[in-house]
């Protein structure tokens, strides 16, 4: 694998791949959405007055004990459109499925982590009506050397890739704290060479925030973003408190600049995806402040 030899696929090709996958599979998903690659007009505006990023909340931040059909009805009752299920979460899928068609309110993806086994979380997307299944590409260590963890990822994605095509879902790369594709060069670098329409990213912008700039990421990564993981991170309780400390901020209270993250989200024409909160959970008051703390966070109110 030679860095000379590798050059970006276009940007507009990966776009078309992209809408073209979802335009063949759309029929097939009970909750299929629209593309968060939305459509330039001929005049060159995306047609931004026409769309809105979705809100959600990770399932297992629900923390009321309450029945599953009543978390749905609340997170609607809150604004959210929707929520994304982990394969530990202990749920009976039939009561979600039944709570989805009763409130509309979507799982819009499955998480799968770090397995190396994908079918099964494939087939849970599929079957609550979502659209992508979230995916931790290993991890680098002293044990695990860099090349030998990018080849294997690379190996398991495309192993599953095929089978995700045919289901309508997309296997979505995650930023994570890994040691692995550490700047958004090599993340394209990485999806592209997968050479598969259901291949993408899912970005985290809060996992950025310590060691560099969310807008700067979405530029680069541009449509390959398929979805939004929604946190805070802030800088100075990582210097006086620890590095894992940073994540204990609230929304628009530690350094992400939001604003720029907004801006870049408009440049690459990101206004219809999902956007996911991965915020410490809780009770109905608690969420509700989640719920106005995104709408501030991405302009959504």
């Amino acid at each position: 694998m030679s860095d000379q030899s590798y050059k970006f696929i276009d940007l507009q090709d990966q776009t078309s791949r992209r809408n073209f996958f979802k335009q063949v599979t759309a029929s097939a998903l009970a909750g299929s959405l629209v593309s968060p690659l939305t459509a330039k007009s001929a005049e060159g505006q995306t047609e931004s007055s026409k769309s809105k990023i979705k809100k959600a909340v990770k399932y297992q931040m629900i923390l009321e004990k309450i029945s599953v059909l009543d978390k749905f009805k609340m997170l609607k009752d809150l604004g959210f459109d929707g929520t994304e299920i982990h394969y530990r979460t202990k749920v009976d899928p039939k009561e979600v499925r039944k709570a989805i068609d009763a409130t509309g309110v979507q799982v819009h993806g499955f998480l799968n982590s770090s397995r190396d086994e994908l079918k099964d979380s494939i087939d849970q997307a599929k079957y609550y009506g979502g659209t992508s299944v979230l995916v931790v590409a290993g991890r680098v260590d002293q044990k695990n050397p860099y090349d030998v963890v990018y080849q294997q990822q690379q190996t398991k994605l495309r192993k599953h890739l095929p089978y995700a095509e045919k289901q309508g879902i997309e296997l979505l790369v995650e930023n994570v704290w890994n040691n692995f594709l550490l700047s958004p060069l090599e993340m394209a670098r990485f999806i592209d060479e997968l050479e598969s329409p259901a291949a993408g990213v899912y970005f985290d912008v809060g996992n950025v925030v310590r060691f560099g700039w969310p807008d700067q990421w979405i530029r680069v990564l541009g449509p390959r973003i398929v979805k939004l993981d929604i946190k805070e991170y802030s800088r100075k309780k990582q210097i006086d408190e620890g590095l894992w400390k940073g994540f204990q901020v609230e929304l628009n209270e530690g350094d992400c600049d939001w604003p720029s993250v907004r801006k870049a989200l408009l440049d690459i024409g990101y206004t219809q995806g999902w956007a996911t909160a991965e915020v410490k959970g809780g009770d109905r008051q608690r969420l509700q402040d989640i719920s106005e703390r995104m709408d501030r966070a991405l302009d959504l109110a």
